[in-house]
């Protein structure tokens, strides 16, 4: 067996991040998306420097990324961010290492602030985020209709985290 690692997402890695992201879509916990988007729209989306996939023996198992939450120069330093790990590879410590090497990432980037919205009954997501120094902010309740799924039609809400970076005053 091979040490698990870390690196910068590729265009080529997009069939295993695609199949990883519809396996976090079918439990019905992860996104309110119903399907993943194109790669195209993916690319355009996410962070440059903000695109990590792990790699176990060839293989990609999970991925993290992030997107700017506006194109307003103010706030250039917080995004929004997914961690997504394949079925086969959960719980193994996966997830630690991708959202620390985001962490760092972002630190690096000089991204201020790091934010996520999180199904409440996404526990496992809730716990790895509060080991890595994500809060609570708050909850949005019914904040959207579900489209699809077993839960298709149903409000729900998300649970808003976020982390702020140590460096450049923006902590607290």
């Amino acid at each position: 067996m091979t040490a698990i690692q870390v690196r910068g997402l590729e265009e080529a890695d997009w069939p295993h991040v695609r199949r990883i992201y519809a396996e976090g879509i079918a439990t019905g916990h992860a996104t309110f998306e119903p399907e993943p988007p194109t790669w195209h729209a993916f690319d355009n989306g996410k962070h440059s420097k903000l695109r990590l996939v792990a790699v176990d023996d060839g293989t990609v198992i999970g991925w993290a990324a992030a997107s700017p939450v506006s194109s307003r120069p103010v706030y250039a330093g917080v995004v929004e961010h997914s961690v997504y790990i394949a079925n086969s590879a959960r719980g193994g410590g996966v997830g630690h290492l991708l959202l620390a090497a985001l962490v760092n990432a972002a630190e690096q980037a000089g991204i201020w602030t790091i934010q996520s919205s999180i199904f409440p009954e996404n526990t496992a997501s809730l716990r790895l985020h509060e080991k890595h120094g994500f809060r609570v902010v708050g909850r949005r309740e019914h904040i959207a209709l579900m489209a699809y799924g077993p839960l298709a039609g149903s409000w729900r809400d998300t649970i808003l985290i976020e982390r702020r970076s140590s460096h450049g005053g923006a902590s607290g």
